[in-house]
């Protein structure tokens, strides 16, 4: 199942996205007869927690009509609680490689503030301070339930599911500072989505084919099962520093072919680029980039 938030005109709200089809969070609660909540993240949580409630909401959808076409609504991204945004660096062995990286012994996390949160379809923003915007291939996971101190064995059991992501990155300032929080915390920095497909869609999340695109031409092709930690040992690792609550994000890393270490030259963003991220099973996001604001 996908789910998303999205807005229809005026109204802000969530449901399932079927095909080319929307159903709407009105439109369960008058199918169903009970009220849904208001805030998507509180959804999830009762999505992910509650099976009775997940076989009713999945069962639904197949008995309203298709009225509402995904073409009419715009998608947003699948988070609405301020998350947290919580990034795995070095996480393909190839992209380690290609960075003249040292292989790590255990998962390098930094974060990202939810304020650089980007829908699937928004413009990034090209800030005025960087010399060298930068693309990252990502698979997100969508944490569905409160956790601490998880084990790898139980972590998919607070996963709602999976969504792409772009860890996009101001490559001199990363450089420059010597570790990674200004340069990858702008504003629009983090486009993701366009949905949360639901785990049950996704048994496993390390068999799936990940790319990003540049003007229509390849820049990344792998494979999710290149990951150096898989996702269970990530969630676990990283619930052992802090709670992960729902639509919390963690982006599990980037393969090689980002565009500072291509060759013989860097082949970076520039403002009028249209950079797509595509996961299979899951789907694309496309962006373009835009001269930034500040």
């Amino acid at each position: 199942m996908r789910l998303a938030r999205f807005r229809i005109g005026d109204l802000l709200t969530y449901g399932i996205v079927e095909g080319e089809f929307v159903v709407t969070r009105e439109m369960i609660e008058e199918a169903l007869g009970i009220g849904l909540p208001p805030f998507f993240s509180d959804f999830v949580e009762r999505f992910t927690a509650e099976r009775d409630f997940r076989e009713r909401v999945t069962s639904v959808k197949d008995r309203l009509p298709r009225v509402l076409r995904l073409s009419q609504v715009k998608l947003l991204a699948p988070s609405d609680n301020k998350p947290k945004i919580v990034c795995v660096g070095l996480n393909y062995r190839d992209h380690a490689e290609e960075s003249k990286a040292k292989i790590p012994d255990e998962p390098i996390i930094f974060m990202k503030p939810h304020t650089a949160l980007n829908g699937p379809y928004d413009p990034i923003e090209y800030p005025s301070i960087v010399t060298q915007l930068d693309y990252e291939a990502e698979l997100a996971v969508v944490m569905g339930q409160r956790c601490r101190g998880v084990r790898p064995e139980e972590a998919y059991e607070y996963v709602c599911g999976y969504a792409a992501f772009n860890d996009i990155s101001a490559r001199n300032l990363q450089f420059k500072d010597g570790q990674w929080t200004r340069g990858k915390s702008f504003d629009t920095f983090a486009p993701t989505g366009p949905w949360i497909v639901t785990r049950d869609e996704i048994p496993d999340p390390h068999v799936l084919r990940i790319m990003s695109r540049v003007n229509g031409e390849t820049r990344q092709d792998s494979n999710t099962g290149n990951m150096i930690f898989k996702v269970d040992t990530l969630i676990s690792f990283i619930s052992t520093v802090m709670t992960l609550e729902p639509c919390d994000i963690i982006a599990t890393g980037t393969p090689a072919g980002v565009g500072i270490f291509a060759k013989p030259e860097p082949r970076l963003l520039k403002v009028g680029d249209v950079v797509e991220i595509e996961v299979e099973r899951i789907g694309s996001i496309r962006n373009p980039v835009v001269r930034g604001s500040v």
